[in-house]
């Protein structure tokens, strides 16, 4: 169950030439691939790509309709391997560095409906022009920006997948492999990199907007474009319109870089300003290059003005553009500058920073409430207790949040499947075993292989759990192979255990509910003692809190509708018997557990209060008696449409307590 639904927007994918389409940026780039007539989509998810496939899954009757296949794919490199019109998760900052490698050229359009429609459909074309994949940079600003652009008919593949399997062709000299290798790089120098020039040229991908101080420049990533012109709005340099006064050229197509283009926009330039975000400064190098090559005398601006690394946030780029402003055309802001430097330390600004100086407190990120991979940790703090600490090597994931405070568990981290990997080097005889964290969307992106068989293979003698959520939680929500949820379009339900137990692992245990801590922490003791060799593996299992609701609301709300009984529990903490202590928090780092006064007037210490954000999961009382903690914690059930029975108990047990209440009243005043 994905953490958003777009049921109701895939309508708009029918919409046809001339209709006006209205909606998010994720959604045109899947219409721009429904008009560009696409056979087959693959993909994985990873931010902002899961929705992308979150998209695709909820419009399979129009892929359907169309002829296309939609993949969701194990990983990247399942994704990629597509090629024909396939989506994968790469770092932003990485995309750059990895068209280069890869030779693949880079479009990163304009964050515009318009534009993000452009790049796609003209990517496609670039591609055939070329001989060359496309990768098109989705940031996630323009993943989520809304606006508007014309529709034009979707199409059906000209090529279609039944063509492919009908009609195979084969060509020895498309194969990678010597010596044909020899060729493709010659081929790539000689007549796909100048094609794709040319196509970019003729077809202006690449955007110049004019201004009319003209002896300076700005040059920019087509995704910096908003973010550029707004501080150049608030710098008085451009009106709401978009009409800048400082030309502008805009590279849509970020590799390969056109020099003819370069040279034309900076030739008559005294200084040029490069936005480009990333390091290390790729764009601002080559520039350099091309235009020493070109004898051309402008001087280059890029990381001496903006940072080297980082997010370029518009207060970042509107510093960065007021100082390259500053030093080359000073007359255009007011006082030369110095008006637009004071405000950003404003009078507003520091009153604002004093009025919550001392009084807002740092908060790490940390697991949802109600999260089934707290217990887990709070498990692993406790065997820490008898065992002392072990090295822990981590994986991407929620699970990572475990590095944190309170649990400040986790030594490494190496990559997403690769909890295990990661502590492979540390197997020493006779010493402590490591262990290794692996959730269950890394473990089928890779983890299998390069977690658990690795292990298999050469022998270790380490731990891993794997967080079996049922979901890849931390992307979205999406299914995954282990996954417990039906699912028309996937195969769903295939144990991890018994993938584990298919690549030779002996020791295997499996916990079904996570929350109860007790056995979570025997487990994880027993794995870490046994004299048994080899790899020991613990799959700990309960569903993800936040799917959980998702799908358990709806429900509880329908038959709140029809009358129905309806039961929910929530915990809360007696005041008179919790000792002040706080170990529960500690325990648990639950964001449902905070301090509250001591009703107490003899009591300094605050004591424990659960608040209404709680879901009744439990593992605060779990935690309080697995750590033999004060018996402070109480469950309340809360019954919507009570039934005749339901309200006699609810009876009996009031009177019964306010007999008890009232005895011990009287006791206190005879006393």
């Amino acid at each position: 169950m994905a953490e958003r639904s777009f049921k109701s927007e895939v309508a708009k994918l029918r919409l046809g030439a001339g209709q006006e389409f209205r909606g998010e940026g994720i959604l045109a780039v899947t219409k721009a691939l429904l008009q560009s007539g696409v056979s087959y989509i693959s993909g994985y998810q990873g931010a902002p790509v899961s929705h992308l496939v979150d998209v695709l899954a909820d419009a399979d009757d129009v892929l359907r309709e169309l002829g296309i296949r939609f993949e969701a794919s194990a990983n990247e490199a399942a994704a990629a391997a597509a090629l024909a019109a396939s989506i994968s998760s790469i770092m932003q900052e990485r995309s750059h560095a990895f068209a280069m490698k890869s030779q693949i050229w880079l479009l990163d359009p304009r964050p515009n409906l318009p534009s993000i429609v452009r790049a796609v459909e003209t990517g496609f074309e670039l591609s055939e022009a070329s001989n060359t994949p496309v990768m098109l940079e989705l940031r996630i600003r323009a993943c989520h920006v809304y606006g508007s652009f014309t529709a034009r008919d979707n199409a059906r593949g000209a090529f279609t997948l039944k063509d492919a399997l009908e009609h195979p062709v084969r060509d020895p000299n498309r194969i990678v492999l010597p010596p044909a290798s020899y060729l493709h790089e010659r081929e790539k120098v000689e007549k796909r990199w100048p094609a794709a020039v040319r196509f970019i040229e003729e077809h202006k991908l690449n955007e110049v907007f004019d201004g009319e101080a003209d002896d300076i420049g700005i040059v920019m990533q087509g995704g910096m474009y908003n973010t550029a012109l707004r501080a150049l709005e608030i710098l008085g340099l451009a009106d709401v319109f978009g009409k800048s006064r400082v030309p502008l050229y805009v590279l849509n197509v970020t590799y390969p870089l056109i020099d003819a283009e370069f040279v034309r926009f900076c030739a008559s330039k005294k200084a040029t300003l490069i936005i480009e975000e990333g390091q290390p400064e790729f764009i601002e190098q080559a520039v350099n290059t091309i235009l020493r090559r070109a004898d051309v005398a402008t001087r280059i601006e890029g990381k001496s003005m903006l940072p080297m690394a980082g997010e370029y946030t518009g207060a970042v780029v509107k510093e960065g553009v007021r100082k390259f402003i500053a030093a080359y055309r000073g007359d255009l802001l007011a006082d030369g500058g110095t008006s637009i430097a004071s405000s950003l330390r404003s009078e507003r600004l520091a009153k604002a920073q004093q009025a919550v100086a001392g009084k807002v407190h740092g908060r790490p990120p940390s697991f949802c409430t109600g999260c089934p991979e707290r217990p887990i940790f709070a498990a692993m703090k406790l065997v820490e207790r008898e065992l002392g600490p072990h090295h822990v090597s981590c994986d991407i994931g929620c699970h990572l949040f475990s590095i944190l405070p309170p649990f400040n568990l986790g030594n490494s981290t190496m990559g997403y499947g690769l909890g295990g990997a990661g502590a492979a080097a540390l197997n020493a005889a006779g010493g402590k075993r490591a262990i290794a964290l692996v959730g269950d969307g890394g473990f089928w992106h890779n983890g299998l292989a390069s977690s658990v068989g690795n292990a298999v293979f050469n022998k270790s003698d380490n731990v891993l759990i794997v967080v079996d959520n049922g979901y890849a939680a931390a992307t979205g929500g999406q299914d995954v192979p282990s996954s417990a949820a039906d699912n028309s379009m996937r195969a769903t339900k295939n144990p991890i255990e018994k993938a584990v137990r298919g690549v030779g692992v002996k020791w295997v245990r499996t916990l079904t509910r996570t929350y109860d801590v007790g056995k979570m922490r025997d487990v994880l003791k027993e794995a870490l003692t046994t004299a048994v060799k080899g790899p020991k593996v613990i799959i700990a299992q309960s569903e993800c809190m936040l799917n959980k609701e998702r799908r358990v609301r709806p429900l509880m709300r329908k038959r709140l509708e029809r009358g129905e009984r309806v039961v929910r529990e929530r915990f809360g903490v007696d005041p008179d018997t919790c000792t002040g202590d706080h170990s529960c928090i500690r325990l648990s780092g639950c964001p449902s557990l905070t301090l509250a006064p001591n009703p107490d007037p003899l009591r300094r210490e605050p004591v424990t209060k659960v608040i209404n954000s709680c879901v009744g999961c439990g593992l605060c009382g779990e935690v309080a008696h697995a750590a033999v903690l004060c018996p402070s914690f109480y469950r309340a059930t809360i019954i919507a449409n009570p039934t005749p029975w339901d309200r006699l108990k609810a009876k009996l047990r009031g009177a019964m307590i306010g007999w008890l209440q009232r005895r011990i009243d009287g006791r206190l005043a005879a006393a």
